[in-house]
Protein backbone atom coordinates (compact mmCIF):
# COMPACT_ATOMS: atom_id res chain seq x y z
CA UNK A 1 0.00 0.00 0.00
CA UNK A 2 1.26 3.47 -0.87
CA UNK A 3 0.69 6.18 1.73
CA UNK A 4 1.14 9.87 0.93
CA UNK A 5 2.81 11.74 3.79
CA UNK A 6 3.09 15.52 3.68
CA UNK A 7 4.16 18.33 5.95
CA UNK A 8 4.87 22.02 5.57
CA UNK A 9 7.84 21.65 7.94
CA UNK A 10 10.60 19.05 8.19
CA UNK A 11 9.68 18.17 11.78
CA UNK A 12 10.50 15.14 13.93
CA UNK A 13 6.84 14.07 14.12
CA UNK A 14 6.40 14.06 10.34
CA UNK A 15 9.72 12.27 9.87
CA UNK A 16 8.68 9.72 12.51
CA UNK A 17 5.46 9.09 10.57
CA UNK A 18 7.47 8.21 7.46
CA UNK A 19 9.80 5.96 9.43
CA UNK A 20 6.94 4.21 11.27
CA UNK A 21 4.96 3.61 8.08
CA UNK A 22 8.01 2.15 6.34
CA UNK A 23 8.66 -0.05 9.37
CA UNK A 24 5.11 -1.40 8.98
CA UNK A 25 5.78 -2.26 5.35
CA UNK A 26 4.01 0.64 3.63
CA UNK A 27 5.54 2.49 0.72
CA UNK A 28 5.76 6.19 1.61
CA UNK A 29 5.34 8.91 -0.99
CA UNK A 30 6.66 12.18 0.57
CA UNK A 31 5.19 15.63 -0.09
CA UNK A 32 6.07 19.17 0.94
CA UNK A 33 9.04 19.59 3.24
CA UNK A 34 9.50 15.81 3.25
CA UNK A 35 10.19 15.84 -0.51
CA UNK A 36 13.34 17.73 -1.48
CA UNK A 37 12.49 20.73 -3.64
CA UNK A 38 8.69 20.44 -3.39
CA UNK A 39 6.33 23.28 -2.45
CA UNK A 40 6.05 23.62 1.32
CA UNK A 41 3.12 26.01 1.84
CA UNK A 42 0.49 24.16 3.89
CA UNK A 43 -2.19 24.81 1.27
CA UNK A 44 -0.02 23.29 -1.48
CA UNK A 45 0.98 20.29 0.63
CA UNK A 46 -2.62 19.57 1.66
CA UNK A 47 -3.83 19.85 -1.92
CA UNK A 48 -1.04 17.63 -3.28
CA UNK A 49 -1.66 14.84 -0.78
CA UNK A 50 -5.41 15.13 -1.34
CA UNK A 51 -4.96 14.81 -5.10
CA UNK A 52 -2.69 11.78 -4.67
CA UNK A 53 -5.33 10.03 -2.55
CA UNK A 54 -8.33 11.09 -4.65
CA UNK A 55 -6.65 9.92 -7.86
CA UNK A 56 -5.92 6.50 -6.37
CA UNK A 57 -2.15 6.94 -6.69
CA UNK A 58 -2.01 6.58 -2.89
CA UNK A 59 -4.39 4.52 -0.77
CA UNK A 60 -4.28 6.85 2.21
CA UNK A 61 -2.66 10.06 3.35
CA UNK A 62 -1.09 11.52 6.48
CA UNK A 63 -0.70 15.30 6.71
CA UNK A 64 0.92 17.71 9.14
CA UNK A 65 1.12 21.45 9.70
CA UNK A 66 1.61 23.44 12.90
CA UNK A 67 -2.04 23.08 13.99
CA UNK A 68 -3.15 20.44 11.49
CA UNK A 69 -6.08 22.65 10.56
CA UNK A 70 -4.66 24.21 7.40
CA UNK A 71 -3.70 20.95 5.72
CA UNK A 72 -7.06 19.41 6.62
CA UNK A 73 -8.92 22.35 5.05
CA UNK A 74 -6.75 22.19 1.92
CA UNK A 75 -7.08 18.42 1.50
CA UNK A 76 -10.84 18.54 1.98
CA UNK A 77 -11.13 20.89 -1.01
CA UNK A 78 -10.34 17.89 -3.24
CA UNK A 79 -13.39 15.87 -4.29
CA UNK A 80 -13.21 12.37 -2.84
CA UNK A 81 -11.00 13.34 0.09
CA UNK A 82 -12.27 12.95 3.64
CA UNK A 83 -9.47 14.44 5.75
CA UNK A 84 -9.83 14.22 9.52
CA UNK A 85 -7.90 16.34 12.01
CA UNK A 86 -7.14 13.97 14.89
CA UNK A 87 -5.40 14.41 18.23
CA UNK A 88 -5.71 10.89 19.62
CA UNK A 89 -6.20 7.26 18.62
CA UNK A 90 -9.90 7.12 19.50
CA UNK A 91 -10.65 10.05 17.18
CA UNK A 92 -8.55 8.49 14.40
CA UNK A 93 -10.43 5.19 14.75
CA UNK A 94 -13.78 6.97 14.74
CA UNK A 95 -12.86 8.99 11.68
CA UNK A 96 -12.02 5.80 9.80
CA UNK A 97 -15.04 3.86 11.08
CA UNK A 98 -17.88 6.35 10.77
CA UNK A 99 -16.57 8.86 8.22
CA UNK A 100 -14.48 6.55 6.00
CA UNK A 101 -11.73 9.17 6.35
CA UNK A 102 -8.86 8.64 3.94
CA UNK A 103 -6.42 11.35 5.07
CA UNK A 104 -5.22 11.59 8.68
CA UNK A 105 -4.23 15.14 9.69
CA UNK A 106 -2.33 16.07 12.83
CA UNK A 107 -0.69 19.01 14.56
CA UNK A 108 3.09 19.27 14.60
CA UNK A 109 2.77 21.49 17.67
CA UNK A 110 0.81 19.11 19.86
CA UNK A 111 1.27 15.57 18.52
CA UNK A 112 4.04 13.60 20.20
CA UNK A 113 5.65 10.70 18.37
CA UNK A 114 4.10 8.28 20.89
CA UNK A 115 0.58 9.62 20.25
CA UNK A 116 1.25 9.60 16.51
CA UNK A 117 2.15 5.89 16.64
CA UNK A 118 -1.11 5.20 18.54
CA UNK A 119 -3.07 7.17 15.93
CA UNK A 120 -1.41 5.24 13.09
CA UNK A 121 -2.27 1.95 14.85
CA UNK A 122 -5.91 3.00 15.11
CA UNK A 123 -6.08 4.46 11.59
CA UNK A 124 -4.66 1.44 9.78
CA UNK A 125 -6.42 -1.20 11.90
CA UNK A 126 -9.93 0.28 11.65
CA UNK A 127 -12.12 -0.50 8.68
CA UNK A 128 -14.90 1.80 7.50
CA UNK A 129 -18.34 0.90 8.81
CA UNK A 130 -20.59 -1.16 6.55
CA UNK A 131 -23.72 0.10 8.34
CA UNK A 132 -26.20 1.52 5.81
CA UNK A 133 -26.62 4.81 7.68
CA UNK A 134 -22.85 5.36 7.84
CA UNK A 135 -22.42 4.52 4.13
CA UNK A 136 -25.31 6.85 3.23
CA UNK A 137 -23.73 9.71 5.19
CA UNK A 138 -20.43 9.28 3.33
CA UNK A 139 -22.28 9.02 0.00
CA UNK A 140 -23.98 12.36 0.78
CA UNK A 141 -20.55 14.00 0.64
CA UNK A 142 -20.07 12.87 -2.95
CA UNK A 143 -23.45 14.15 -4.15
CA UNK A 144 -23.47 17.40 -6.13
CA UNK A 145 -24.27 20.39 -3.86
CA UNK A 146 -27.73 20.85 -5.39
CA UNK A 147 -28.63 17.26 -4.45
CA UNK A 148 -27.68 17.49 -0.77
Amino acid sequence: MIVAVGSDERHETALAACEELRRRGYEVRPFGALDEGAATRWSSVGRAVGEAVASGACASGVLFCWTGTGVSIAANKIRGVRAALCADAATAAGARRWNDANVLCASLRSTSVAVLVEMLDAWFSTAPSAEPEDRAAVADLEAPPSKR
